[in-house]
């Protein structure tokens, strides 16, 4: 039987990442991690971090509003089991002011999953066609109590995902 796959999605470390090396050695072995944006540089790090930790472990990034001189893709469509999941950190599509206008996109797109980041605010957003995700940030939280933020994406034996917002 083939073991749960374990996604971590984190966003906007801006420079600053203890935390998510404290994640990684907390968490152990990763199928994937997902940065929706703001490394600012640290690109190389928070991806040899999680191969490091597991060898095989992908790793997928894209720039957010503060990457200035960055080459990645804005924005990354891939799949993730039976999920057709768009990753882009979110500014362009103003999600400081909702998750309403990423979301349509989203489904113009035919995805099932958008994952963003921008806000420094979690967001899990489950609806029937559509799961939009932002992990918030390790670094700079902006949400009431101001706890660092990450995202869990598991799949099932049966490929069925679940997600949950944890804190640091």
């Amino acid at each position: 039987m083939e073991q749960p796959k374990r996604i971590l999605i984190v966003s906007d470390t801006h420079r600053k990442n203890d935390n998510y090396f404290t994640l990684l050695k907390r968490l152990g072995p990763l199928h994937m991690v997902i940065h929706c944006g703001d490394a600012e540089g640290s690109e190389y790090a928070i991806s040899q971090a999680a191969v490091n930790q597991t060898a095989d472990c992908q790793v997928q990034i894209v720039p957010g509003n503060n990457d200035f001189f960055s080459v990645l893709p804005r924005e990354l469509e891939i799949e993730i089991g039976r999920y057709r999941v768009w990753v882009t950190h979110g500014h362009t599509y103003y999600v400081s002011m909702g998750p309403e206008r990423i979301k349509q996109e989203a489904r113009e797109r035919g995805m099932d999953i958008v994952m963003f980041g921008h806000t420094h605010r979690p967001l899990l957003d489950q609806a029937e066609d559509l799961v939009a995700l932002n992990p918030g940030s390790l670094s700079y939280p902006r949400q009431d109590g101001h706890k660092p933020s990450y995202a869990i994406m598991e799949l099932d034996e049966a490929g069925k995902a679940s997600f949950r917002i944890e804190y640091m």
